[in-house]
């Protein structure tokens, strides 16, 4: 891209970012006109990705760093005892409900609670609008303003074109999105890119990270970390009542039958190159669950036997814990969207392996300026990931200092949206 492009992209982001944190500050702060407005904000869309779960940790930091008046309140969608235990550990003062909707009225009493006490309801980072049904239910009930924040908006039926005209905001996860809204007549101020909550992570389980290096011999910063993916997620192995056909069952199968080992073996170019090269580490490990069943076939068995003797497995976990461990390790290099994310708050450079059906949510890294990072799996070869990855290895601190500057343009992203509506709002 030549440099009066990338001057034109920088200039239109800084735009967009001033303009949408003028607009959010008069839409929420005036609605409100209160010193301690309460947001109530939906996250949490199931609880077998860690990426998905991190999405509600970091949105609750991002509001308590920015909006530090707020009182919080969060309408999880999915239910899990681990999870909601973890955000209790890190965030006791945020009120987590539970409940569906049925014809645009809540089913429980603790989210008609919610919509009467709250000012604003916000629609957290997904990968599409997920939450549409409960946007819907509160524009119905409350007639009070709500807002989507950190979501890829790629298909928009005539429906979600309606609901989305209501919004007050709309902040996209990445500008691929702002684009499809254009495409179907919906722009405006009210409309731009603010990178995944993801990016805001802060919490971190560094005793259970240390204590699992320890028992592996992992030392800080001598391994790297393998996170695998199907090109479409087997869903049907993983939750109840999916509702795929058998048709779809097939299909899926097929086409991730069809990529698997084409993909995994350049992720495993990249790990032998890294032992054989450094004599260190591997770790290998999932961002969902499934994938602790495809670790082995994938990237573990088909190892030469001194590189396998440098691998190590870890079992599904909680982001907090990953985010532990991916702040000890030297470089992260995953077919999945969101460890990549969770390194790089870390401080630790990550490459992200892309495959055409993960949505365009890969635009984000783009976006910040991680372009270098980003391999379009379908055009890349091991030899250029393995070559990227001994180049980070020669240059680790030019490395780490790419991670800051992708970091600062998110934190400007989201300092420059979020001031002005602390000042509304005082």
């Amino acid at each position: 891209m030549s440099d009066s492009l990338n001057s034109n992209r920088r200039e239109f982001l800084r735009q967009a970012s001033f303009l949408s944190a003028s607009l959010l500050a008069s839409r929420i702060g005036v609605a409100s006109g209160k010193p301690d407005p309460v947001i109530l904000f939906t996250s949490g869309w199931q609880d077998v990705n860690i990426g998905d779960i991190a999405h509600t940790p970091g949105l609750i930091a991002l509001l308590k760093k920015r909006l530090p008046q707020a009182k919080l309140i969060l309408w999880k969608r999915s239910r899990s005892e681990k999870v909601e235990a973890m955000l209790n550990h890190y965030y006791p003062d945020v009120r987590i409900i539970h409940g569906g909707v049925n014809a645009n009225v809540p089913q429980s009493e603790e989210v008609k609670q919610a919509f009467q006490q709250a000012d604003f309801f916000l629609h957290g980072s997904g990968p599409s609008v997920l939450a549409a049904d409960y946007l819907e239910a509160w524009h119905e009930q409350t007639r009070k303003p709500f807002g989507i924040f950190g979501v890829t908006i790629q298909t928009i039926p005539p429906e979600l074109k309606t609901l989305l005209a209501k919004a007050s905001l709309i902040f996209t996860r990445e500008t691929a999105s702002i684009e499809a809204l254009r495409k179907v007549g919906l722009s405006g101020n009210h409309i731009a890119f603010a990178p995944d909550a993801t990016f805001a992570l802060t919490i971190r389980d560094d005793e259970k990270a240390r204590a699992f290096l320890a028992a592996n011999e992992l030392k800080p910063r001598q391994f790297i970390c393998a996170i695998p993916r199907l090109r479409v997620t087997p869903y049907y192995k993983i939750k109840q009542n999916t509702g795929w056909s058998e048709e779809k069952i097939r299909e899926v199968n097929e086409l991730n039958d069809k990529w698997k080992e084409a993909d995994h073996a350049k992720l495993r170019e990249a790990m032998i190159a890294w032992v054989r090269q450094t004599g260190n580490k591997v770790l290998v490990c999932p961002e969902m669950t499934y994938q602790v069943d495809i670790m082995d076939e994938l990237l573990i068995d088909p190892l030469p036997a001194d590189v396998k003797a440098k691998v190590v497995r870890h079992p599904y976990w909680l982001p907090d814990e990953a985010a532990g461990v991916y702040a000890q390790a030297h470089t992260v290099l995953s077919f999945e969207c969101h460890s990549p994310i969770i390194a790089a708050v870390n401080g630790t450079p990550c490459f992200y392996l892309r495959q055409p059906q993960d949505t365009i949510k890969g635009q984000m890294y783009y976006d910040l300026g991680l372009g270098n990072w980003t391999f379009e799996i379908e055009q890349t070869t091991g030899q250029q990931i393995t070559d990227r990855l001994m180049e980070v290895a020669k240059n680790y601190k030019s490395a780490q200092q790419n991670v800051q500057k992708a970091l600062a343009t998110v934190n400007d992203r989201y300092d420059k949206t979020f001031q002005l509506v602390k000042e509304t709002w005082l």
